[in-house]
């Protein structure tokens, strides 16, 4: 039996098992199964090469534009960056990788306007691995649905989460430490409800025979998987709903009712006509926010406060962070800094390297002579 032929008689088994308590350890080792064979087959068709995407990274942040074919992608990459990427109303205009940049409350944001997603991709259709091997590298995904076909963003959603792209989670809470002997030892936290049996179970099938795992929070069997395999991208995402230009008053309940069907919420999503350029305000301030960027004023000795070319950070970041973005002459001459803004108790505070910054934080770097 070939890999593709086990792969289907393990996922028959699996939608066949009705999932309770006492199916699920053995639901668990068909899903670990099931994964490791999905990754020898993929290792497998992609062993021969083929066209890839390559788009080096710049600026502060990169954003991936993900949808199907002739949703407008073109047309709104061009109408937020300098990029030049051609538009044309039929399938399949853009066959490569363009990338723009999104200059934005002083930071330069990369756009990817990648190829037009098909039905298959994350199996190979279309180029649909090179397209996703792009995607896993931005910073945020932007999903672009046309205002007349919001079922698509369900199968959009298959396609990332096909090729391991998680999306608005984080990876579980899971430890593991490879030991010579005395077999598979679990703890968890009371908030884990899966048997301990399904650990080790799923643990056994990806290879594991003596180690000690913690794991922590509410966790199902797929997540506890993606834990075990660690070749998971988690990435936030927002949905921006193009032509949204074309519809009348009358049809927008329709369109909103569409959305909650999808399990997006209307007031959550950004309509936009890219070719009217209407809406890209709001959806310049939502990547902004989806990328939790944050600006951060400069007091340069005898120059003052540069406010026209901040520093980008992003939200959580410190003072160490700001001074490894500097460069290695600041890192080795630092011996405090002053912090006025959000963030500080006082106008000039003292602070040290974990002093965590806050949006238009105005920093004054001491160093040694």
């Amino acid at each position: 039996m070939g890999l593709e032929e086990e792969i289907e008689d393990i996922r028959e088994e699996i939608s066949s098992t009705p999932y309770n308590k006492s199916t699920e350890g053995h639901i668990g080792r068909l899903k670990a199964k099931l994964a490791e064979l999905k990754e020898k087959l993929e290792n497998q068709s992609s062993a021969g090469g083929g066209q890839g995407y390559a788009v080096e990274k710049t600026g502060d942040a990169t954003v991936a534009l993900v949808g199907f074919p002739s949703v407008g992608k073109s047309t709104l990459i061009n109408a937020l960056t300098n990029a030049e990427s051609e538009t044309g109303a039929y399938e399949f205009t853009t066959l490569n990788v363009n990338p723009g940049m999104l200059k934005y409350k002083g930071a330069n944001i990369q756009i990817l306007d990648v190829p037009g997603l098909i039905e298959g991709a994350a199996g190979g259709r279309g180029g649909g691995r090179e397209v996703l091997s792009v995607v896993r590298t931005a910073d945020l995904v932007v999903f672009m649905l046309s205002v007349f076909e919001i079922d698509r963003y369900e199968r959009l959603q298959e396609e990332l989460y096909a090729n391991k792209i998680r999306l608005d989670s984080t990876p579980p809470n899971l430890s593991i430490t490879k030991k010579g002997k005395g077999g598979i030892r679990v703890t968890k936290s009371d908030s884990v409800e899966l048997e301990e049996e399904t650990i080790k179970g799923v643990l056994r099938e990806h290879g594991f025979v003596n180690a000690e795992v913690t794991l922590r929070g509410e966790t199902t069997i797929d997540e506890l998987i993606d834990g075990i395999m660690k070749n998971r991208v988690y990435l936030p995402s927002i949905v921006a709903v193009n032509k949204a230009d074309l519809i009348d008053e009358n049809y927008l309940p329709t369109v909103e009712e569409n959305l909650r069907e999808v399990g997006l919420d209307p007031d959550e999503v950004t309509f936009i006509s890219a070719e009217a350029e209407k809406g890209l305000d709001a959806l310049k301030e939502d990547i902004w926010e989806a990328l939790g960027l944050i600006r951060v004023y400069m007091d340069k000795p005898g120059r003052g406060v540069d406010y026209d070319e901040p520093l980008v950070l992003r939200k959580g970041d410190t003072i160490d962070d700001a001074i490894t973005k500097l460069g290695a002459k600041l890192e080795e001459g630092f011996r405090f800094a002053r912090v006025s803004g959000p963030s500080a108790k006082h106008d000039e505070q003292q602070v040290g390297r974990d002093h965590v910054l806050a949006d238009e934080d105005v920093l004054r770097v001491i160093t040694t002579r």
